[in-house]
Order: C-alpha cells, then structure tokens, then sequence
C-alpha cells in the first residue's frame, strides 16, 4: 500500500480565503483623483484604462509583507446608466451573499473595481454582471439578494480579459486568471505541428443505458497495442469544448505517457447527467460490458485493469470511484477529482454539494467495509469547495484503511474544469505515466 497526502498542521482553507483589499494601483489612482480637476480627472482615468487595455484583467499585484498572496483587482468600465456590478467568481463569490462581492465604484469616475487578497497559487474563472435597470437597487439585505440572484443570471466574461473558457450547456464562456504560483500546465500554448492524434465520434450501442450512445474516442498519432485505456465521462465537455486532444498530444510527444486510448461517453443533458452518473450500477455496466469490448474489436486495446483507468469530476467522479469498487476487474486505476461525496442512494433529485453528510459519507463507508482487489487511486478537490474538502479527506482515509495504493492533492481553486484539466493530466501521469 502506498498513500501520498501532505500533512496539514493548520487548514489551508484558512489560507486561501478571499479578503477584500483595495489594490495598490487602484489605490494610487484614488489618490491622484482626489486632487485633480476635471480636466487632470479625465486624463487620469483614460490613462488608467489605456494602461488596463494593455494589460489586460484582472490586475494581479504583489504585497510587499505577504510574498505568498497576490491582490487581484477586477475591473469594470461602466457609464452613467451603471447602478451597480457583480463579480461572479467560482467559489470567490458567496452564493448566499452576493453584496459581498459586488465591486466599487472610483468616485466621480466610471470606474468600477474588486479588490481580493488571494494565495499566489489560484487558478479559476469568474463573470461579471452590470445592473443598468431603470430602478435604485434596494437596500433591504433580502431584496438586494434577490435582485442580485437574478442579475447573476446574466454574468458575462470580462471584456478585458483575453483569456476564456467554455462553460458547459451555455452559450456564453467564464473568463480564466491565474496566479504566478498556480501550477504550471506545460502542455498548453503549444505551437502547433506536433504529432497529433485523432479524435472521432461513434454511435454506441446500449442495452445498460437503452438506445444509442455518442461517444468521443481519442486514438494516439503512434503506439503498438496494447493501448493503455482511459475511459472519461462527460466526453462532450471535455473534448468538444476544452481540447483535451492537444493536452494528451503534448504529454504523450514529451514521454511523460505512453500512448493511449481515451474512450469518453457524452453526458447529454442536465437530466441525463444526473440520472446516470454517480454510483449507479447502468452506467458502470455499459463502461465494463459493452464499450469496453465494443472498443476492443476495433482498436488494440489492453485488457488488463492496472492498465485501465476511469476518471471523472463531480458527479463523474462517484461514477469512477463506484466503477471501481464494484468491478475492479475491469478497472484497476482510478482518477476521482471534486467527487460529489453527498451523493448516496436514493437521492430524488439534484441535490446541492453543500447537503450536509452526517458522519462518513456513503461511498467512503463502503470501502471502509470492503476488501477488494487493491485500486491505485488519484483524488484532488479545490480548498474553495466547501464541505467537499472534509468528504474527499474522509474518503482518502476510508480508501488507505482498505489497502489502496492512495496520492491525494488539494489545489487552491475552486469546482472548476480550468483546475481540473491540469489535475486530471497530472493524475494520467501518475497513474500511466511512463
């Protein structure tokens, strides 16, 4: 057995907790303002926006006394019909108080900004939302959430941010930032060139699931069978709309994994999605009995479990961690990222992460209670998810307890695919590396 997992003296989540600042070039801007007239007035705020159009949002500053966290400052150009601005952040935004995260305005100006101390190692996405309605936002806590609930609805990438990413089911993206010690993706802002595999899409047929199911395959550019295998749900997200094709070309031309095969169901819709995933026993049946063996007659795939990894997030991630547990046969390595631990049978509906677990959640207990054929497993969660953080750290004691060879990272970010797809290459490694 082996087990990998930093021990922690204090809680990093107090650490990595977002605390309102106001950042040192906003700061010295308020200053030169409070002294100007009208016309140095706006000079100066056209040169703050020239100089932010250069740079790009948002601004990321460093503390002088704290060499380990940055200030990152959001930025909005609003216009006289602007009544008031909301950052949207992924785990930085507190769902339950969005007054808390609404930004500034720089007074007698049109600036709009955020100020967040953060740990020099985040990475995540965020949106903004503008209200421009006819009315005064109302100043009564609870209508103010509620207004602020519905301006969220609207939230939109920053327009000053070059860098964007897809968001799953909506049409429009989530702008990316990420600090100077957030960890490094080689892989990525690859000149293209390179050898490339192939990413096609089939119909595969299921009695498990009924019907048909559209399934994303990734087949390296070279490599003699057998293939190593990795089987992903959520195959549209990851390969439609986040590249991962390029991710697994670059670790694959740089060694650091041999070259394999990705087979990676859709998860079709909202309800689909949570009708399938978690631990359900249809689903692992399709991953075990029939994809795998339908793959097998077309392409030279291993056979062996130690050699078969299934990953997933969230919801994705009970379906990996389950498909494990119950046919380790078929798959000896497992990648579980932000595993939605709050999930156990008999659940009606979606339910919300935040739905307290009373003692060790379901999933945990029962590989506690088992002993099976040893799994080497990854498990990584952002330290801005909450309960999830307890849940994932009872399941990285419940899986040593049972004998599993366990590694174990906390990231300093939030329920996130731009954290997750460095994760999930890290963990391909780990597991299959060569």
């Amino acid at each position: 057995m082996t087990a990998t997992r930093a021990p922690a003296l204090r809680d990093p989540r107090h650490d990595v907790r977002p605390v309102r600042v106001t950042g040192p070039r906003v700061a010295r801007l308020v200053a030169q303002l409070s002294e100007a007239d009208d016309t140095r007035r706006a000079t100066l705020t056209e040169e703050f926006w020239a100089e932010t159009e250069e740079r790009g949002t948002p601004l990321i500053e460093e503390l002088e006394e704290e060499p380990g966290h940055r200030v990152v400052t959001f930025l909005w150009r609003g216009h006289r019909a602007t009544r008031q601005v909301l950052l949207a952040g992924n785990r930085i935004t507190d769902r339950d108080h969005y007054a808390g995260s609404l930004l500034e305005r720089v007074p007698g100006t049109h600036i709009w900004h955020l100020g967040l101390r953060l740990r020099a190692d985040h990475r995540g996405t965020y949106r903004l939302a503008a209200d421009i309605s006819l009315k005064e936002p109302p100043t009564e806590p609870a209508a103010l959430q509620r207004r602020l609930r519905s301006l969220s609805a609207h939230a939109a990438p920053d327009p000053l941010n070059r860098s964007t990413v897809p968001m799953r089911w909506q049409a429009v993206g989530s702008s990316e930032f990420a600090l100077p010690q957030a960890p490094a993706r080689p892989w990525s802002g690859r000149e293209p060139g390179g050898p490339t595999g192939r990413v096609e899409r089939h119909r595969v047929p299921t009695r498990s699931l009924g019907g048909e199911r559209q399934v994303w395959v990734y087949l390296p550019r070279a490599g003699e069978g057998p293939l190593p295998v990795l089987l992903l749900p959520d195959g549209d997200m990851w390969f439609d709309r986040l590249g991962l094709d390029a991710t697994l070309d670059a670790l694959i031309a740089d060694g650091a994994l041999p070259p394999l095969a990705v087979l990676a169901p859709d998860a079709v819709d909202r309800d689909t999605r949570w009708r399938e995933l978690g631990a359900r026993d249809p689903f692992v049946g399709f991953l075990a009995d029939e994809l795998l063996p339908w793959a097998a007659r077309r392409w030279p795939l291993t056979d062996d479990p130690g050699r078969t990894v299934v990953a997933g997030q969230s919801l994705g991630a009970m379906t990996a961690l389950y498909a494990g547990y119950v046919r380790p046969d078929r798959f000896g390595g497992v990648i579980a990222q932000s595993p939605s631990l709050w999930w156990r049978p008999g659940l009606p509906t979606p339910t919300d992460p935040g739905t307290p677990v009373y003692g060790t959640p379901w999933l945990a207990a029962q590989f506690a209670a088992a002993r099976s054929a040893p799994l080497t497993v990854h498990v990584d969660v952002g330290l801005h998810e909450g309960t999830m953080v307890d849940h994932s750290r009872a399941l990285y004691d419940a899986l040593v307890s049972a004998g599993h060879h366990v590694t174990y990272d906390e990231f300093n970010g939030g329920h996130d695919y731009v954290c997750w797809h460095g994760a999930l290459a890290d963990g391909l490694v780990r597991l299959l590396g060569t």
